[in-house]
């Protein structure tokens, strides 16, 4: 009896309809970049300082240009303007006060600068950014720059909840229905972010977004290799993240072009609206169905298949049914199972923490790169543009030189690049620049390897929820990462860079302890794994359809 992959051969793996579904849904992937990464733009922090009532009539009376102006009004304004007494704290004195000095106005308060005590900034703060930003907006800057972290940690704990959740849904009621719901309540929370005036209900939408949109996108990546060809699977895989890679480049662009974030919120919520039109162009999947037992519905998807790639196909399908190579001896997946035998135990460990550091280091040094004083549209711009890079040389090593080494290899890299760019001198900020992106083209290779190579470590009765587990601390990585950045760079500007390398290095030493997985057979059960020298090959669970070919569509 043919699989189903047998029947793809037939009337297509990889031809028009396939292309369509792929097009569509690289759409989809890109556009989930403002949520996983927009904390760069909607939380872009720019120089500030207190505004103190009294020193701009002060400076227009003695004629000060806006230099003069800060060194004799800004505490350790002189060569430290990153400084936290700078941006944080005023001089306690009333620049209305008659008979200040033009030229030493705090000399003819008091003899010595430093004697001048400090104060909070209790009148808010200027700004030195044409736009705004959710910093502007809620002075999230100095004691309150923790919210700037909550904001971000919010998406990531959505994540964290709604993957699992989300994932049911896909298995319960399909794939098309999950993408078609996640959209609607994604493009919900998107626009109600635009309207809500409060920090409080921003993260509170910002939280519901995570919530459905990380299930979206992998319902989508599910959706998109089920209905191709086993040979086309993992190519398509890594290019529907690329397709990230470029919504990564546009929604640079909108922002340089938009400098306000509830405009920029809007802009890049609102062609979402269109993916509901998925609804008539997009189908389910066809396995889905089968392994639900709605064999008709299935049938017709298979013919609208064939009849669009131009292709034959046998026209009656008898019987669709699982066959289990051991219907007595069929397992139960437990949580105890992933750990419960030294190789199973080695390869979760080191799984959960690839996926914890993929994620802290690939959020972690947007986040860095956005603190990091430059030309932060360029900036972005250039670390996006590795990515692409980086795909393409996993698409040409993994089949060739294996998983492992290129894996690690891409860890040690990110991990080196990171300590590189710390110890690099901020005036040699092109040297700086170009270490920090090839940094972000090591943890992008990374971060892309263990989503697959994830699948292939795990029997088959227990795989789903190893990847469930192990990715999970991926958004762990993500509700970390904004506390990790936003609070050490207040210690030393580069510290966050040290501890990721210190991440990266040992990640890439661990992917060194996992077996190699290029050619093998997937394993089926725990055994296999504690053996995974042997190369039998057990055979997998597939859908099976009884298939007259008797009969022949003609063309």
């Amino acid at each position: 009896m043919p699989t189903f992959d047998d029947i793809l051969e037939q009337v297509g793996e990889f031809n028009r309809f396939q292309k369509q579904t792929f097009f569509l849904l690289c759409l989809l992937s890109a556009a989930f970049t403002p949520i996983y990464v927009g904390v760069v733009f909607f939380g872009f922090t720019p120089e500030h300082r207190c505004f103190s009532p009294g020193v701009a009539e002060l400076s227009q009376r003695c004629g000060w240009s806006l230099e003069e102006q800060l060194n004799h009004t800004v505490p350790e304004w002189g060569g430290h303007g990153t400084a936290f007494g700078s941006r944080c704290r005023r001089y306690d004195v009333d620049w209305n006060a008659t008979g200040l000095s033009c030229t030493d106005p705090l000399g003819s308060l008091a003899g010595n600068r430093s004697s001048i005590p400090l104060s909070p900034c209790r009148d808010g703060w200027l700004y030195d950014y044409p736009g705004t930003s959710l910093v502007t907006e809620f002075n999230l800057v100095c004691e309150d720059s923790w919210k700037l972290d909550l904001f971000q940690s919010s998406v990531n704990a959505g994540f964290f909840i709604g993957s699992v959740n989300i994932g049911y849904i896909a298995d319960r009621f399909g794939r098309k229905f999950c993408l078609l719901t996640t959209i609607l309540a994604n493009v919900v929370c998107g626009i109600l972010l635009v309207f809500v005036p409060s920090y409080l209900w921003i993260v509170i939408f910002r939280f519901l977004q995570g919530l459905v949109s990380k299930g979206c996108w992998t319902a989508g990546y599910i959706l998109v290799t089920e209905v191709v060809g086993p040979q086309y699977r993992r190519t398509v895989g890594i290019l529907y993240q690329t397709a990230f890679s470029v919504g990564l480049l546009v929604f640079d662009a909108i922002a340089y072009a938009i400098p306000h974030w509830r405009w920029l919120q809007l802009t890049v919520t609102l062609p979402s609206c269109f993916f509901l039109l998925f609804h008539w162009f997009l189908p389910e999947s066809p396995r889905w169905l089968i392994s639900q037992g709605k064999n008709d519905e299935a049938k017709k998807i298979v013919s609208d298949i064939a009849k669009k790639n131009r292709k034959k196909m046998p026209s009656h399908f008898e019987d669709i049914k699982f066959e289990d190579d051991d219907e007595g001896g069929k397992q139960s997946p437990s949580l105890i199972d992933l750990v419960r035998t030294p190789q199973m135990r080695k390869n979760t460990l080191i799984l959960m923490y690839n996926w914890f550091t993929s994620s802290v280091l690939y959020q972690g040094l947007i986040m860095h790169m956005g603190l990091a004083g430059g030309n932060i549209y360029l900036d972005f711009l250039y670390s996006a543009l590795v990515e692409f890079p980086a795909a393409f040389i996993i698409i040409i090593t993994i089949d060739r030189v294996g998983r492992r080494y290129p894996w690690a290899a891409a860890n040690l890299v990110a991990g080196a690049a990171c300590l590189v760019t710390a110890l690099i001198p901020a005036d040699i900020y092109w040297l700086k620049l170009i270490a920090a992106c090839l940094g972000r083209m090591g943890i992008t290779m990374a971060f892309e390897m263990v989503c697959f190579v994830n699948t292939e470590l795990y029997p088959t009765y227990i795989r789903n929820l190893g990847v469930m587990v192990c990715s999970a601390l991926c958004d762990v990585g993500g509700i970390v990462v904004p506390f990790i950045v936003y609070r050490l760079v207040e210690i030393w500007h580069e510290l966050p860079l040290v501890v990721f390398t210190v991440l990266g290095l040992i990640a890439g030493g661990l992917v060194l302890l996992l077996p190699e997985t290029k050619g093998r057979v997937l394993p089926e059960t725990v055994e296999d794994v504690e053996n995974f020298h042997r190369q039998s090959a057990p055979k997998d669970k597939k859908i099976y359809l009884h298939v007259q070919t008797s009969e022949v569509a003609r063309d």
